[in-house]
């Protein structure tokens, strides 16, 4: 006997569909790594949508030329060194509170979505988190080097308008990329702060809390060999300048600017993993 098999069309049709929708979301690291220029022009719109960010900027600025300023009339003399500013050693004057601000800033990037509730469209939209954490630090990372550029050439244009004298200005150019490492670094920390401490307030309070005041309390009672691994000692020794409570000990025993370079950029790619590990783990929500 001969057995006929019949197979209805609408089964066919079906198979057929559930086919082709396996393999659409099917996702290979190429898939994902495609989607990178995406992500970025995505988390570039952000960033331009907050006008807290437009805040920042302009207050870069107005930080530059102020700051320089106010060394130029009122104060005019270096308390350490005992000689008239000039304009070599006060452009960069601002650059660390440049540098404050761009963890700010990055730190909103992140919190911002956790807040506004729009975290989960973009998850929705890449489920490779690591994508969006990877295009979130390149935009933070631009807009930290944008800021280091305005706030440098404001405080150049502020030192030179006031009157000072230049001079040595041989070292401008090394000195001004080296802030700029800074300023950029800085800004992927706060998107890795962000990450971890998902409220806006809470992160910036802890952020500004620990860099204006814990720090400066263990870098006074902690032994000088010590301190020096502190994150925000590695941004003075970028800068090349010196706090109220450095001393003799804290200054001999001082790292060098690629060394200071290497440990703040290890500060930020720890807080970034730490973020994003806390990213995959955490709900979209």
């Amino acid at each position: 006997m001969t057995s006929i098999t019949f197979f209805d069309a609408t089964d066919r049709r079906t198979a057929a569909t559930t086919r082709v929708a396996t393999r659409v979301v099917t996702r290979t690291r190429q898939h994902d790594l495609a989607a990178v220029p995406a992500a970025i022009r995505s988390e570039w719109i952000k960033l331009r949508s907050l006008r807290s960010n437009r805040a920042i900027f302009g207050f870069t600025i107005v930080a530059g030329v102020v700051m320089s300023w106010v060394l130029a009339t009122f104060v005019k003399t270096d308390p350490y060194e005992h000689l008239p500013f000039t304009v070599a050693n006060t452009f960069m004057t601002a650059t660390w509170l440049t540098t404050v601000l761009a963890v700010i800033a990055g730190i909103l990037m992140h919190t911002s979505e956790v807040q506004h509730g729009t975290i989960a469209n973009t998850i929705a939209a890449q489920p490779a988190r690591w994508v969006a954490v990877a295009a979130k630090a390149a935009v933070a990372a631009g807009f930290g080097l944008a800021m280091g550029v305005v706030g440098i050439i404001a405080g150049l244009a502020s030192a030179v308008a006031s009157g000072m004298d230049m001079g040595d200005t041989s070292g401008l150019a090394v000195a001004a990329a080296w802030g700029l490492v800074l300023t950029s670094l800085a800004a992927v920390l706060g998107v890795g702060i962000g990450m971890i401490i998902r409220h806006s307030s809470a992160a910036v309070s802890t952020a500004l809390v620990w860099t204006f005041v814990l720090e400066n309390l263990i870098r006074s009672m902690a032994p000088a060999k010590l301190s020096r691994f502190l994150p925000f000692s590695a941004a003075n020794g970028l800068l090349s300048i010196r706090s109220a409570g450095d001393t003799a000990k804290t200054l001999a025993a001082a790292l060098t600017r690629p060394q200071d370079a290497v440990l703040f950029a290890g500060y930020t790619m720890v807080a970034l993993i730490a973020g994003a590990v806390l990213l995959y783990r955490r709900d979209a929500d």
